[in-house]
């Protein structure tokens, strides 16, 4: 259905010209070039995170898509995951979230800040999951071996009360990505690394004695093909018009 044609080329026209739908991956930078030339041809697009470097480029984008009725879907990968789901489903109302995001340096991924580059994982799964308007944030952030900011961190404030506290940096001595909620039923620790999720609230697993009926579950997912998730759902949404989970929109 999907075909299995490879077209060798060396220019981006020439390829959006031989395709009905494009995947752009390269560098942030260049995101919104080549993702506003596909679009303008008629092609369905997948551009991964960052959608594109600047506020203003990511408006044009979904104006262009707007206008040639294309699927202009984001490639925020965490939103396909089995965390993000078993999430979801668990901690309806948080209170308190807390996100970190740390890994060493690499030169990869430095032609925009850490904010574009780590934290918008955690920025993205942290407003599906609250689904509810922004009253305030207080970030800060510094650059120290980029042209843009290598660590940050950020207190997002939302109207329904919950709080969040978002922390990236790529200059650090060792790689974690965890997410910690907090609500009224109880605690959930994701490791997006170990692929891990601790649950303990009254509905989870072994007792916790001492805790007034809490217990302990944990929950892990080895198997489940991420990447593959969010390709089937943009050619759904290609093909049959599916709705997109990511919509630039």
């Amino acid at each position: 259905r999907l075909g299995s044609s490879a077209v060798p080329v060396l220019d981006a026209d020439a390829l959006i010209a031989a395709s009905e739908a494009v995947i752009v991956a390269a560098p942030a930078a260049a995101h919104f070039e080549l993702a506003a030339r596909a679009l303008s041809a008629g092609r369905h697009v997948l551009v991964e995170k960052p959608i594109a470097a600047t506020l203003e480029e990511a408006d044009a984008l979904a104006d262009i898509a707007s206008r040639s009725g294309c699927v202009l879907q984001v490639g925020h990968l965490l939103r396909y995951s089995a965390e993000h789901a078993a999430i979801s489903a668990r901690m309806r109302r948080p209170l308190y979230i807390e996100a970190t995001r740390i890994a060493p340096f690499k030169p990869r991924g430095t032609d925009v800040s850490v904010i574009l580059d780590l934290m918008i994982h955690d920025l993205d799964l942290v407003l599906a999951i609250v689904d509810s308007p922004i009253e305030m944030v207080d970030a800060i952030g510094a650059a120290v071996t980029s042209p843009h900011e290598d660590i940050a961190n950020a207190r997002v404030r939302f109207a329904n009360g919950c709080v969040a506290t978002i922390t990236a940096s790529r200059i650090s001595l060792k790689t974690e990505r965890r997410m910690r909620l907090f609500s009224e039923e109880g605690y959930l620790s994701a490791d997006f690394g170990a692929r891990e999720l601790t649950m303990i609230g009254r509905d989870a697993g072994i007792p916790l004695p001492g805790t007034g009926g809490f217990r302990r579950e944990v929950v892990s997912w080895q198997d489940h093909d991420t990447l593959a998730a969010e390709h089937d759902a943009f050619y759904a949404a290609c093909l049959d018009g599916a709705p997109v989970v990511v919509d630039a929109l």
